[in-house]
This record gives structure tokens, sequence and C-alpha cells, in this order.
């Protein structure tokens, strides 16, 4: 007899309806606080929980304007999404005591991006062991933590992250 792990949160991303609005988008301005999934915001990218995340601590780096592809990003912007990223990497394995990690950009839906109208990189965090049968066979990811969980546990890691950036 084989067990049953649920996983709901994801049914909702894979059949909920997609707002006409880009999602991403939405979090521009938006300041860091419980229930925002924001972390940071700087004038030209910002930080975000993902929202449908493959792990606890799975963070985004978006640009914070509406691009597609990282040859739209004007220098400027490239160079703040980067160093954004650089930045987020320490204090998301201070919060998560993450040995390692995955930083990418899916470009384009075939490429597996979610959200392929609006280009972000993922940060996301990783432990030994944390990849086991679930994914490969079941496309089920067991998540051992709340988003609002997360989000608390991350959020003072960012503290000093948010001064660096502020508009």
């Amino acid at each position: 007899m084989s067990d049953v792990i649920w996983a709901p949160w994801r049914m909702e991303f894979i059949l909920g309806q997609k707002p006409p609005e880009c999602v991403l988008c939405g979090y521009v301005d938006v300041a860091p606080a419980p229930g925002t999934l924001v972390l940071a915001q700087g004038p030209l990218a910002y930080v975000v929980l993902n929202k449908f995340p493959y792990t606890a601590g799975h963070i985004m780096v978006v640009p914070r304007r509406h691009v597609c592809n990282p040859e739209a990003l004007q220098v400027q912007e490239s160079n703040a999404l980067w160093q954004m990223v650089h930045a987020s990497i320490a204090p998301l394995r201070a919060a998560t005591q993450c040995p390692g990690m995955n930083i990418g950009i899916n470009v384009g839906q075939v490429a597996g991006a979610g959200i392929h109208e609006h280009i972000h990189v993922h940060l996301v965090p990783r432990w030994g062991g944390d990849n086991n049968f679930m994914p490969a066979l079941a496309d089920t990811r067991v998540m051992p933590e709340y988003l609002d969980d997360s989000w608390q546990r991350l959020a003072p890691a960012f503290a000093e992250f948010r001064k660096e950036f502020a508009q």
C-alpha cells in the first residue's frame, strides 16, 4: 500500500484562473510586510517569496519593469537585478541554513517559465536529501513550511538588505 502526501496548493497554480494582469507586476511598490510575500524593494528590482515554491524559502528577484527577456533589460536594470541576486544569497543562506542553492532563470514558456511574460531569477535553497522520488514520480513536492512562516523566518535576514536597496 502506498502513502498519499497532499500538496493541494499547487493545484491553485495549475488549474486556477490566471489574472489578466501580470502577477509579478502586482508586487511592485508593495512594502515588505507579513502576508505580502515581498521581502525587499529596490528602485529597479525587488525580492519576493515564490507563491508556489519548489522548496521552503524559494525566492525570486524580479525587475520592476515588465520585460520577458534578459536582453530587453536596460544595462542599469540588469546590473541592479544581478546585484540584488548576489546580495540575496547570504541572507537566504543564513535564514534557511541551506548548504546549497539553485540560482537561475527560465526564459520562455517552453524553457519552463511559469510566468514567462515577466523575467525573474529563482533562488532555491537546497539541502541534502531534499530531492526524493516525489517530484520525479508523482509530480508532487512536499513542503515542510507554510509561506507565512517562510516570510517570518526570512524577513529578519533581509532587514539589512532592505536598508542597502532602499529607494
